[in-house]
């Protein structure tokens, strides 16, 4: 397993749409049409080694996470003394969009089980979280 594809805030970015292995030249057209960004600049190699979410990247922003993360010298944010912390607060704006809301989910569950193992399940939560109908009471599970 390739850890520098997994953000250090527990964002998948191997399942990513826009990440370099998975970028398809519909979607970089489909998103250049909104960006104005050159087709094959739409590309994600993750945010490690000096590289930043393409998203923010397109914005001139830097990630307030992976800046905290850097400073603190620890690869994952459940290394940190002040985990979890409002970086990772689930927000409610963009949730049925974009993967933010499973960062703390995810990030438990490497802890527990294992990068590797975490890997083999990504896509499964990834899924079941855009994709399962909430029923109060029962979260993600599948029972």
């Amino acid at each position: 397993m390739n850890e520098k594809i997994v953000a250090p805030c527990g964002i998948d970015c191997f399942n990513c749409e826009m990440y370099a292995e998975n970028v398809t030249p519909e979607f970089q057209e489909r998103l250049s049409g909104t960006t104005k960004i050159p087709a094959e600049k739409i590309t994600c190699a993750g945010c490690t080694d000096g590289n930043i979410c393409l998203l923010l990247k397109m914005q001139g922003k830097s990630c307030k996470t992976l800046d905290c993360v850097q400073q603190k010298g620890v690869d994952y944010c459940f290394n940190c003394t002040d985990f979890p912390c409002l970086y990772l607060m689930p927000l409610a704006d963009g949730a049925g969009k974009f993967p933010q809301n499973i960062k703390l989910y995810n990030l438990c569950q490497i802890k527990k089980i294992g990068l590797d193992n975490w890997v083999l399940q990504a896509a499964e939560i990834r899924h079941t979280y855009f994709t399962k109908k909430i029923a109060i009471g029962e979260g993600g599970s599948t029972e």
